[in-house]
């Protein structure tokens, strides 16, 4: 029964509320947590026999209430678990008991009154004018992969896309004449994302090349509409991204500690800095409110409390 209506939330995520395939795997597994935790037998079920697996009785969970999940979130704390990451089990866990209330399997949510962990808000890293040109230039453009890294590098900047946008993009996606992405967000929602003259002319090296990599694929495999490749001709995923990053960042001294998403935040802080309107910045960066965006007014203010201490001689 539990492990059905887990099913029926989770197809209502995909079906019904459009989430991508990374939010559907961590509500899965910090479920399956939650579950493990009020049916410590669950955890041997690889091993466990058909036989032995229908005469289990699974959790009641008319019968969890607020405490239960209090104790839960105390035994993640007490395993050193991040508070980022309690915080989201506690979010997995009030939506699918809200679920189960709509369904009108429980009367309540009993997460509904359980408190958020209080999370350190932390600035998001980005990197200077100067020091986002020379990590976008660091891929040596005289090879087919150097041309494919400096494409991705300077998309990434110039639009503020998400890396799991980059990956899903198709070559209809892009309209050179008028210099705009189609990117496909969260939710599958769409927006239109202007790119200037240094992307395109990345972007046009790469395509020269790209045959290149997609003739590495077996005929079946290959991917002819994705934009972007990998080396063995179909479409690169976000984890060859974060390594190609991580490749570069070791080639450009005094650049350290960053992930791909740093593009991201250098496009959002260097916009700001130089005048754009917050609302703007909002609806490039595809976020749902605009309370996500305002974190960067934060970034924007420590720069200028800074060259305010360094320059005003009564500071």
């Amino acid at each position: 029964m539990i492990e059905k209506l887990l099913t029926q939330f989770l197809e209502h995520l995909r079906y019904e509320r459009n989430v991508s395939e990374h939010t559907l795997r961590n509500y899965a597994s910090d479920l399956g947590q939650f579950l493990d935790y009020l049916t410590p037998t669950r955890a041997n079920d690889k091993v466990a026999t058909p036989a032995v697996k229908a005469k289990r009785a699974g959790p009641d969970l008319k019968q969890v209430d607020h405490i239960t999940i209090r104790e839960w979130l105390a035994s993640l704390h007490a395993a050193k678990k991040k508070k980022t990451s309690i915080a989201r089990k506690l979010a997995a866990l009030r939506t699918f008991f809200q679920f189960l209330v709509r369904e009108g399997i429980l009367e309540q949510n009993p997460a509904k009154i359980v408190a958020t962990p209080r999370l350190e808000k932390k600035l998001p890293v980005h990197l200077s004018v100067e020091e986002a040109v020379r990590f976008i230039e660091s891929p040596d453009t005289e090879t087919d992969l150097g041309k494919r890294d400096r494409a991705i590098l300077e998309l990434l900047y110039a639009t503020g896309v998400r890396v799991a946008e980059l990956t899903k993009l198709n070559l209809h996606d892009i309209d050179f004449h008028n210099k705009l992405l189609r990117v496909t967000g969260k939710r599958r929602k769409e927006r239109i994302v202007p790119f200037g003259d240094p992307a395109l002319l990345a972007l046009k090296n790469y395509l020269e090349v790209r045959d290149v990599f997609l003739q590495q694929a077996p005929l079946d495999d290959r991917d002819s509409q994705a934009l972007v490749l990998n080396y063995q001709g179909t479409r690169i995923t976000t984890r060859s991204v974060g390594r190609m990053v991580e490749k570069y960042i070791r080639q450009c001294a005094g650049i350290h500690d960053i992930s791909p998403h740093a593009l991201r935040h250098s496009f959002a802080t260097h916009l700001l800095d130089s005048g754009a309107d917050l609302r703007d910045i909002q609806e490039l960066l595809g976020h749902a409110r605009l309370s996500s965006t305002q974190i960067y007014t934060h970034v924007s203010m420590e720069k200028l409390i800074e060259v305010y201490d360094k320059a005003h001689p009564k500071a």
